[in-house]
């Protein structure tokens, strides 16, 4: 029920997704030396393949993050512009409640135990250097006041992120190796682990792994330990030009997961085999369960994508999920 949609030309469009053609192209390379090839087709979900459902929109925008707050609104973030948006129910405008420092590059969203929606930014033209420049920063936003301030800095990215019930911060470089950590008292340290390609960024129950998505090199998702992050299970390859991205977990831990290029939304059912919940969502960035009993509530899955636009998808139904919160 999706098509394509061609952004009008703007000297300050953010280059990423113009650039995701070319880095993913890149990655067909990469991955095919190291995953010989695609996954077979996938079975439908049991359940699943009804058509997504429209609840939100942002003309003009590249959403790269989306989370949902106790009273059922749903925030998401901007690439091109820098703004964090809001939602308070499906169906409503988009509200814009703040901007990272510099106007552009926001990147992923998670809250903190004390209920702070903490913002990463440097999702720019500079991340295609990999880890060299490590520039990337953590904003706290207050969302009562809407009072956006600077944090920590020093990241290689924060293009995924998800936050332990310890208050342990985790982020991700999908054009780089290494994954962050941040202490609850803003240490940073920018080489706690290191996946190439890891995106995305959820927490198991327990904190004890941390699950991401490979999305240009070896594409497919992995779970890390926060143990030890040298010990790295490989849950599934599906090779290029899947390009995996922003994931969560449902009630029983399974991670579902968007196809930015093939445009499916897929359940990662045991290592190695995965259904599809919906398809013909390409540019796909992120999904997220909803939160709370109102608005965009728990159990109901969401996407949000490089179009702008906000899905429901009626197939990922799981009366036990819930956005990506401490402690969960």
């Amino acid at each position: 029920m999706t098509s394509r949609r061609t952004f009008p030309p703007r000297a300050r469009r953010l280059s990423r997704l113009a650039a995701l053609g070319a880095a993913a192209a890149l990655a067909v390379g990469l991955g095919a030396a190291v995953d010989p090839a695609p996954a077979a087709a996938a079975p439908v979900c049991a359940g699943a393949g009804q058509p997504a459902r429209l609840v939100g929109s942002v003309p003009g925008a590249a959403l790269e993050s989306l989370t949902v707050d106790a009273g059922g609104r749903l925030y998401t973030t901007d690439l091109i512009t820098g703004r964090v948006y809001r939602l308070a129910r499906p169906g409503a405008p988009a509200v814009p409640i703040a901007r990272v420092p510099g106007g552009s590059g926001a990147g992923a969203l998670a809250w903190t135990p004390s209920g702070t929606l903490l913002v990463g930014y440097g999702a720019d033209p500079r991340v295609f250097v990999g880890d060299a420049l490590r520039h990337a920063s953590i904003a706290r936003l207050d969302v009562n006041t809407r009072a956006l301030r600077p944090w920590v800095s020093g990241l290689s990215a924060a293009n995924g992120m998800d936050v332990s019930a310890r208050g342990n911060i985790y982020a991700t470089n999908d054009f780089g190796n290494l994954i962050g950590r941040v202490s609850p008292a803003g240490a940073v340290q920018a080489a706690w682990g290191a996946l190439p390609s890891a995106n995305g960024a959820v927490l198991g129950r327990g904190d004890g792994w941390l699950y991401v998505s490979r999305t240009f090199v070896n594409p497919g998702v992995s779970r890390i330990s926060t143990a030890n992050p040298r010990v790295v299970q490989n849950l599934l390859n599906v090779g290029a030009p899947s390009t995996p991205d922003g994931l969560t977990l449902d009630s029983r831990d399974r991670p579902i997961v968007p196809f930015n290029a093939t445009g499916e939304i897929v359940r990662v059912t045991s290592p190695g085999s995965y259904c599809v919940l919906a398809a013909g969502l390409p540019t796909s960035s992120v999904v997220s369960y909803g939160r709370g009993n109102r608005g965009f509530s728990a159990g109901r899955l969401f996407r949000a994508g490089f179009d702008g636009r906000i899905y429901e998808i009626p197939g990922g139904f799981d009366a036990g999920a819930t956005a990506a919160v401490p402690g969960r």
